[in-house]
């Protein structure tokens, strides 16, 4: 899940030559308190400075509030150094891992010498709120040397790995000590004096001082490898969230409070629709019937719908020889996230982490002519990924999955048209499945680590401009992702959100100029020329495994009826009115509705109760009434009841409520 990032709060101000920013944002009149408060600048490079940093020039800057994305990340940050100053207050013996912000949040890992209690977790909160009512400043310093880095944090091992790397190989989000070309620490100053009361390595920027913390929580500890890697120190982790104001927190707890209520792991047990077990993997789930009914119905629709829109379905193998992934460039960009070579017949052998190599076999395997473009190719590909253990969450996070993976190759003058088509597409299969509120996201290049993609500027530009163009003219707003492409190309991402406001990352449309060179894919033009296709990746529901999570979680478990994996239960008053049900039924089932009685021995309002649990769509009942008149009478999932329904008219009801394919649930008749 994501949120849309925005820059500034209020119009630019210039910070004159040997003062401050803040003396700026005094000037204009901004806020240095509230959640509007103003708590960091951003400098004409983009970079996020301090309110006490003083160019050497004027400069423009952009005010960034505290309520702001980039404000909230600062929040988090600082509140991440108070939590790891309260834990070396309390436990001395503690030594410092990273501590970044994240989604709603930050954590802190520490080397501790056992791990922390939910007890604990108080004692620090309490902690923490003396620092924070203390009014502590945050102070930014530079060090000199490496050696003199080495030599304040010599009782720091973590930190000093961190010197040691200078943040190669790190990811610069999570990792907030290092990075920018120069090693600074910030000093925690009493409110009233330069008294040094904590340090740590960090690049910043912070808070100007403690008192911005409007609330807090402390959430959890978790056990963490350093750095992420099994073969180092397991640390403890502590999660925690920080907001501006104490009735966002509150908000954000009962935001919490919600989810775990829709929360698809459980929601997968209780409905009995799928389970992980342990004896197959971490990450590999596995779909009971029920489960596997939605998927089913998904596949079938979204199969249907490619055909209609073009799409030529094709099939690939789950595993191939090492030399192909090194032609398609995946190899040794892709490596880390890549099952381990299979070695077998002399040859080494991967697990398919993607299926467009296969998919440019398929148009490769004889001569093309621009005549068949765009060729549209699509699957349901599994594949495999090595996503750490750590990050493994339910159906959304997982080792193996199911792509709804196409490829369209076309010239490069019909991309513009064929992202188009695809932007359309996936926006309107979306909404088939009651998604409907999105931005897009807008994936480019890092321009500094140019040695982390492949292709020309030329190339980069020119697709990152159709992209672009072909999302604007969606109307939808488009937020850039600076660094979040591909190694062969931009991308945009369909960002949406579900019934509680959420957002998660759906659909992908990738603009790619590299495979089709790397396979030397052709097509003969109309002047009998061999030209090079572009070639344009989509995924519309990202995964199928990850899609049913979302979308469990969006209906908390009560599918719309044309999903539902039972959507009819018949439930007689008394047993001598099953066999009037089990003729309801039939004309259903002859309809193909998934219809059933249920003719076990509880009482009828307990056979009510249990269809209600299993958020079945329609409970339909019938008694002596019912059965003398041919009639049924209707319960629904909302408590609303429609009696007497001579049969016909009922078959007819459930067969146009599903066949509509309506994303909310049935209900009576007005």
């Amino acid at each position: 899940m994501s949120a849309p990032r925005t820059p500034a709060v209020a119009d630019p101000v210039v910070v004159a030559a040997g003062t401050t920013a803040a003396d700026a944002v005094a000037a204009a009149g901004l806020p240095a308190a509230g959640p509007k408060a103003v708590v960091v600048v951003r400098d004409p490079q983009g970079q996020l400075r301090d309110l006490d940093w003083a160019p050497e020039v004027d400069t423009e800057v952009e005010p960034v509030s505290l309520d702001s994305p980039d404000g909230l990340d600062v929040l988090r940050h600082s509140c991440a150094h108070v939590l790891a100053q309260a834990v070396q207050d309390i436990f001395p013996e503690a030594k410092l891992g990273i501590g970044p912000p994240i989604e709603n949040g930050f954590y802190y890992d520490f080397a501790v010498d056992k791990p922390f209690q939910p007890d604990d977790l108080g004692k620090l909160e309490k902690r923490m709120q003396e620092i924070i009512k203390s009014g502590q400043r945050f102070r930014r310093r530079r060090f000199g040397s490496l050696d003199e880095a080495k030599a304040e944090l010599a009782a720091e091992p973590f930190k000093l790995e961190l010197i040691d790397v200078k943040g190669e190989g790190l990811d610069s989000s999570e990792v907030m000590e290092v990075g920018g070309g120069e090693l600074t620490i910030y000093d925690n100053l009493a409110a009233t004096e330069d008294k040094v009361c904590w340090s740590d390595l960090c690049r910043g920027p912070h808070l100007p001082n403690t008192r911005l913390i409007g609330a807090f929580k402390l959430m959890r500890s978790a056990a963490a490898y350093w750095r992420g890697s099994e073969k180092n120190p397991q640390l403890q982790r502590v999660y925690g969230t920080a907001w501006p104001t104490r009735d966002e927190l509150k908000a954000y707890l009962k935001l919490l409070e919600e989810a775990a209520r829709r929360d698809h792991r459980k929601l997968g047990a209780d409905l009995d629709l799928f389970s992980f077990p342990d004896e197959i993997g971490s990450g590999l789930p596995v779909f009971h019937p029920k489960g596997g009914v939605i998927k089913r119905e998904m596949e079938d629709y979204v199969r249907a719908r490619h055909i209609e829109e073009g799409f030529q379905y094709v099939g690939t193998p789950h595993i191939s020889k090492e030399g192909l992934f090194h032609t398609s460039g995946h190899l040794p960009y892709y490596a880390d996230g890549m099952f381990p070579p299979i070695e077998f017949e002399g040859a080494d052998y991967y697990l398919k982490a993607m299926n467009c190599p296969m998919h440019n076999l398929i148009y490769r395997s004889r001569g093309r002519s621009y005549r068949e473009l765009p060729m549209r190719l699509f699957e349901f590909g599994s594949v495999y990924r090595y996503e750490k253990s750590g990050v493994i969450h339910g159906l959304t996070r997982v080792r193996g999955f199911t792509q709804d993976d196409s490829h369209s190759y076309c010239t490069r003058e019909q991309a513009p048209a064929e992202v188009k088509h695809l932007l359309n597409f996936v926006l309107g299969l979306l909404k088939d499945f009651g998604i409907d509120d999105f931005y897009l996201e807008l994936s480019t290049r890092d321009e500094s680590k140019p040695e982390k993609f492949v292709g020309t500027e030329e190339d980069w530009a020119t697709a990152t401009a159709v992209l672009e163009q072909c999302a604007r003219e969606t109307g939808l707003d488009l937020v850039p992702d600076p660094g979040g492409a591909a190694f062969y190309g931009p991308k945009i991402s369909v960002q949406a959100k579900d019934a509680i406001g959420r957002t998660w990352q759906m659909s992908t449309i990738q603009y790619d100029f590299n495979q089709p060179k790397g396979f030397g894919l052709e097509y003969q033009a109309a002047d009998g020329t061999r030209q090079q296709p572009v070639m344009i990746h989509c995924a519309k529901f990202g995964s199928i495994e990850r899609f049913v999570g979302v979308l469990t979680e969006h209906y908390a478990g009560a599918f719309p009826a044309w999903l539902a994996p039972v959507q009819v239960v018949g439930i007689p008053i008394r047993e001598d009115h099953t066999a009037h049900l089990h003729e309801f039924v039939a004309a259903l089932r002859a309809k193909g509705v998934r219809a059933q009685v249920d003719t076990g021995d509880d009482r009828m309002q307990k056979k009510i109760r249990t269809a209600q649990q299993q958020k079945i769509p329609f409970m339909v009942i019938a008694g002596d009434d019912d059965v003398a008149a041919g009639t049924v009478s209707f319960r629904y999932r909302d408590g609303s009841q429609r009696n007497g329904v001579p049969i016909a008219d009922a078959v007819a009801h459930v067969l146009e409520v599903v066949g509509s394919r309506t994303n909310v649930g049935p209900s009576a008749p007005a």
